[in-house]
């Protein structure tokens, strides 16, 4: 939305990039603290300025029109050139700031511990921020929300994270082997015929263009695992795992934090998998900004209180 005594009304042009970015009425009225008839009112006046209809339904779907795909890039860099005008000058307070920060994060952290803890280190310090968590499916372009300012920062667990943009770790974690507590394979030690035999459950993809650790380093070693079950979200396993010897791989810390609350068993992977790094990722655009510097110090901070004896030498830090 648009700042409370904003000089400039921009109401009506985040509207429309939200819309043609979301696609959904009740998505942008979540989104924008509006009401749906509220948004439903600004589409309507925006149909008449651009005397175009800017989303239309297809089926059970709304699609933008020729004409909203030919305004969405060029709204996108007017309500980019307008924050920035007006911020420019401005020391940024966490303490008195209203920001919206937008996170791309990967279920396995979203679930876990780590989001509760930016949660609340962003309620302390900066009271009055705003966060969205969005969350990175299958076919989602990361990329391309860091490089329009959909998403402010993303994190992810990619081996090989795109080189094109800034880059700094979060923390690594070795990967375990979750399951229920009564499953035979909890007891004792598990061997690599019997793991790779065993019943799997296995995640989608969080990225289309980006292939799983665990999918890479099984294929170097020219080896599969018996995939039975395949789910979309992280955190729908572990009630999955509770009265079957169905087992899950996956980094020690969700493994454990799960653990601690369901009769569930952390097993030591008799493959030995490359340890799993987490990092924040993030465009060019936000490199500079005194706001973006600070929550990514933030996710750091987090982090380092999550696994604080971690090394993360194996990627390279923050550039000033």
């Amino acid at each position: 939305m648009s700042r409370p005594n904003d000089p400039l009304d921009t109401y009506l042009l985040r509207v429309l990039v939200t819309l043609l970015t979301e696609r959904n009425l009740t998505k942008v009225a979540i989104r924008m603290n509006q009401s749906q008839p509220a948004i439903s009112a600004a589409l309507h006046k925006l149909r008449l300025v651009f005397q175009d209809e800017l989303l239309v339904r297809s089926g059970n779907a709304m699609v933008t029109t020729p004409r909203g795909q030919e305004v969405l890039g060029s709204a996108r860099n007017a309500l980019a050139e307008i924050d920035r005008l007006f911020t420019l000058g401005e020391v940024f307070d966490p303490l008195t700031t209203q920001q919206l920060f937008k996170i791309g994060c990967p279920d396995s952290m979203s679930t876990t511990v780590f989001l509760a803890g930016v949660v609340k280190d962003l309620h302390r310090q900066a009271p009055n921020a705003r966060l969205m968590v969005h969350p990175l499916g299958p076919g989602y372009n990361f990329e391309q929300a860091l490089a329009d300012g959909e998403l402010d920062v993303v994190i992810g667990n990619w081996p090989e994270p795109p080189e094109h943009l800034h880059i700094a770790p979060l923390l690594e974690d070795e990967m375990v082997c979750l399951m229920a507590a009564n499953n035979p394979l909890a007891r004792g030690t598990m061997t690599r015929e019997q793991y790779l035999h065993a019943a799997h459950i296995v995640p989608l993809h969080s990225s289309s263009t980006h292939r799983g650790l665990i999918d890479k380093h099984l294929a170097q070693l020219r080896v599969t695992r018996n995939a039975r079950i395949i789910v979309p979200f992280l955190s729908m396993v572990p009630n999955m795992l509770m009265g079957t010897e169905l087992i899950f791989t996956i980094s020690r810390h969700f493994a454990e934090h799960y653990a601690r609350m369901l009769p569930l068993a952390v097993v030591k992977c008799p493959i030995d998998y490359p340890l799993m790094h987490f990092y924040q990722i993030w465009h060019s655009r936000n490199q500079r900004s005194d706001a973006h510097r600070w929550m990514r110090s933030v996710l750091t901070e987090v982090a380092n209180k999550l696994i604080p004896k971690q090394a993360n030498q194996d990627l390279p830090r923050e550039s000033p």
